[in-house]
C-alpha cells in the first residue's frame, strides 16, 4: 500500500505540472464538506437526547458536550425544532460546497483537455525531424487525438480519490473524538478494505497501460489500411492487415473486459460490505462495550458515512489506476518531446539576399556507422537556379534538408547571407522557402483553400482570389480549374485522391508559388508524372529563373539543362560541379555517364 499511496502523490504531482496548484483547491472544498457533513451527523445525538430525555449531559463525550455547549450559545438547546433546522442547513451547506467542487472539477476538466492537446501539438511542430521520422503516424496520432480525453478520467478519479479521502478523515477523526474504541475499530476497518485491495488496484493500473499503448498500435494500422485502400482492394491484400487489426482489437477487447469485472467487482461488494461491518461495529458496541443505544444509532449513521467514503476512496483509487495509463503515456511523450526540440536561433532572415555557404559539412543519422554526407563544400547565390544529381542513396535529399535547417550538421558549418545556421531563427528562414516533393502533400478541401492554405475567404476577398488565380496560372493548373463545375471551390477528397497525379503536382506547386517564396526546392518533384504533366511543370520552374533562387533534386537529367548550375553526389561526396554543358562534354565525368545510362535506359 505504501507504494500505492507514494504512486498518487506522484500521480497528483504530474497533473500539478498541467494545471497549477489551483487542483488543491478540490481538496479543501471537499474538507468543507465533509466538515459540513459531520457537523450535521454530531447534531443528531443532541436530537435524539431531546426527543428520548434519558441522558444527561454529563454522559455525553467532549465532542459532543461542544455541540450542546454551541446549541446552547444560539439558543436552542431545548428547540427541537431548532435542531432540526440547524442539521438541515448542515447538510444543505454541504450540498452548495459538493457542487461548487465538482463544478471547479469539471472546469479543470476541460482545462487539462485543452493544455495536454494544445501542448502535444505546439511541441509537434518544434520536434526534431529525426524524432517525427523515428515513429510512426499511429503514434501521434494516438497521443494527441485518443489518450487525453482517456486521460481526463483518470483525473477525474483523481479528484474522487482526494475528496472522499477528506471525507474519511474528518469522519473517522470526528468517530475517534466521540469515542476512541469506536474511531479505533473505524480506522481498522477502513485500513483493512484499502490492502485488500491493493493487488486489484495494480492490476487494472497495468491493464491501462496496455491498453494505452495498443491505442497507439491499432491506430497505426488503421491509418495504413485506409491511405493503401486503393492498393491493398486491387490487389486483394486488405485481409493480410485485418490480422493485425484483428489482434489489436482483441487485446482492447480482453482488458475493457478485464477493467469492467474489476470496476463491476468493486461496485457490488460495497453495500454488503457496509452492512457487515456496521452490524458488527453494532453487536461491539451493544454487547461488549454495553454503550447506550442513543450513540449507538449515531454511531451506526457516522460508521456507515465513513465507511462508505472509504469505498469511495477506493473506488477513486481503482479508478485512477484503471485509467492513468492513458496520462503516463502522454507525460512521457512531453519528456521525450523535450529531448527532441529543436534548437532555435534567434537571428531573423528577412529576404536570401546574398547566398547559402556550405563549409566542409558532414551529416550522421546518429544510428548509422558511415556518414550520410561527408566533407561538403558548395555555394548557391541568391536568384541562382541550383540542381542537385547523384544516385538514390547519395545524399540529396539529406543535403536538401540540411539547407532547410531540418538537420544539424554532425561537422562542419552551413551560413545563410553571412549568418551561422544554428544562429538563425528556424521559421524566418523556413516562412522563405518553397518545397515540392515527389509525394504530393494535398488536403482535404477544395482547391482554393489548398493553394492559399486557408489565409482567407477567397470567395469575398478579391485580391486574395487574384493571387490565388495567378499562382494557378503559374502552375500551368488555370485550365483545368476554370473546367470544373465549382472552379476553385471544387473539392479534392482526402490526399487529392479526386484529382490526377499530374494535377495533384501542379497544385502542390501552385501552393509554394502562391507564397512567393525566395528559395523553391523541387525535390524530384516530376520523377513521377507522365511527360506531359512533367513538361507542365517545368514550363512553370523555367519561368521563375532569375526571379527566385530554385534548388531542383533531379531524377530525368534532361529536365536541368537550363539551371545555372549543378552539384553531382557520389556515395555522400560532391565529385563535380559546373553548367550541364561543362558537365555533359566532359566524358570523363561522373554526369555525362548517367546521362549516357539514363538514355539507353529510356530507350
Amino acid at each position: 500500500m505504501p507504494s500505492s499511496i507514494f504512486d498518487i502523490i506522484k500521480y497528483t504531482k504530474m497533473f500539478q505540472d498541467y494545471l497549477g496548484l489551483k487542483i488543491y483547491l478540490i481538496f479543501f472544498l471537499g474538507l468543507f464538506a465533509a466538515l459540513s457533513e459531520g457537523f450535521g451527523i454530531l447534531l443528531l445525538l443532541p436530537l435524539l437526547e431531546s426527543l428520548d430525555g434519558t441522558m444527561t449531559y454529563e454522559d455525553l463525550s467532549g465532542i459532543n458536550k461542544f455541540a450542546i455547549d454551541f446549541m446552547n450559545l444560539i439558543g436552542i438547546r431545548d428547540s427541537t425544532s431548532g435542531i432540526i433546522l440547524l442539521i438541515t442547513i448542515a447538510f444543505i451547506l454541504k450540498g452548495l460546497i459538493t457542487f461548487s467542487a465538482l463544478g471547479f472539477s469539471a472546469y479543470l476538466i476541460g482545462k487539462l483537455l485543452r493544455e495536454l492537446k494544445f501542448r502535444l501539438f505546439d511541441n509537434y511542430s518544434l520536434m526534431t525531424f529525426g524524432y517525427y521520422s523515428s515513429k510512426d503516424t499511429g503514434h501521434f496520432t494516438n497521443l494527441i487525438n485518443e489518450q487525453p480525453t482517456k486521460a481526463l478520467e483518470a483525473f477525474s478519479q483523481l479528484t474522487i480519490f482526494g475528496g472522499q479521502l477528506v471525507t474519511t478523515i474528518v469522519l473517522m477523526s470526528i468517530a475517534f473524538i466521540m469515542t476512541w474504541k469506536f474511531g479505533l475499530m473505524a480506522f481498522g476497518v477502513g485500513l483493512l478494505l484499502l490492502l485488500i485491495f491493493m493487488s486489484l488496484n495494480n492490476y487494472v493500473r497495468n491493464l491501462s497501460r496496455i491498453t494505452a499503448s495498443e491505442n497507439g498500435i491499432l491506430t497505426k494500422w488503421l491509418i495504413q489500411t485506409l491511405q493503401a485502400f486503393k492498393y491493398l482492394t486491387a490487389t486483394g491484400q486488405t485481409p493480410l492487415l485485418r490480422k493485425n487489426i484483428i489482434k489489436s482489437i482483441d487485446t482492447l477487447t480482453q482488458n475493457q473486459v478485464k477493467s469492467g469485472i474489476a470496476a463491476a467487482f468493486t461496485q457490488s461488494i460495497r453495500e454488503p460490505i457496509a452492512v457487515v461491518f456496521i452490524m458488527m461495529v453494532v453487536f461491539i458496541q451493544i454487547y461488549i462495550f454495553e454503550a447506550e443505544v442513543t450513540p449507538i444509532l449515531v454511531s451506526i449513521v457516522l460508521f456507515y458515512r465513513a465507511l462508505n467514503a472509504t469505498l469511495a476512496v477506493q473506488s477513486g483509487f481503482q479508478g485512477t489506476f484503471q485509467h492513468i495509463g492513458s496520462m503516463e503515456l502522454v507525460h512521457q511523450e512531453f519528456i521525450r518531446q523535450k529531448r527532441n526540440q529543436v534548437k532555435d536561433g534567434s537571428k531573423l532572415i528577412k529576404t536570401l539576399e546574398k547566398d547559402i555557404i556550405l563549409e566542409n559539412i558532414s551529416f550522421n543519422y546518429g544510428d548509422k556507422e558511415k556518414n550520410v554526407l561527408e566533407d561538403i563544400s558548395l555555394k548557391i547565390n541568391s536568384k541562382q537556379s541550383v540542381a542537385i544529381v547523384g544516385e538514390s542513396g547519395s545524399g540529396k535529399s539529406t543535403l536538401v534538408d540540411l539547407i532547410s535547417l531540418l538537420h544539424t550538421p554532425t561537422n562542419g558549418k552551413m551560413f545563410i547571407d553571412g549568418i551561422n545556421g544554428e544562429d538563425i531563427s528556424k521559421l524566418s528562414w523556413r516562412s522563405q522557402l518553397g518545397y515540392v516533393s515527389q509525394e504530393t502533400i494535398i488536403f482535404d478541401d477544395s482547391i482554393a483553400n489548398n493553394i492559399c492554405m486557408w489565409s482567407g475567404d477567397h470567395n469575398n476577398d478579391k485580391n486574395l482570389f487574384a493571387k490565388i488565380r495567378e499562382a494557378a496560372k503559374q502552375a500551368n493548373i488555370i485550365n483545368f480549374i476554370d473546367s470544373l463545375e465549382n472552379g476553385f471551390n471544387s473539392m479534392v477528397g482526402d490526399r487529392g485522391v479526386l484529382l490526377s497525379g499530374g494535377q495533384r503536382q501542379r497544385l502542390f506547386v501552385a501552393r509554394e508559388l502562391f507564397r512567393k517564396p525566395d528559395l523553391l526546392i523541387l525535390d524530384e518533384a516530376t520523377s513521377a508524372l507522365d511527360s506531359e504533366s512533367e513538361k507542365e511543370i517545368q514550363r512553370s520552374i523555367d519561368n521563375l529563373k532569375g526571379k527566385i533562387t530554385v534548388i531542383a533534386i533531379a531524377h530525368r537529367l534532361s529536365t536541368i539543362k537550363n539551371v545555372d548550375l549543378i552539384y553531382v553526389l557520389k556515395d555522400g561526396k560532391l565529385t563535380e560541379s559546373g553548367s550541364y554543358a561543362d558537365l555533359s562534354n566532359d566524358k570523363e565525368s561522373n554526369f555525362s555517364k548517367m546521362i549516357e545510362l539514363q538514355s539507353l535506359t529510356e530507350s
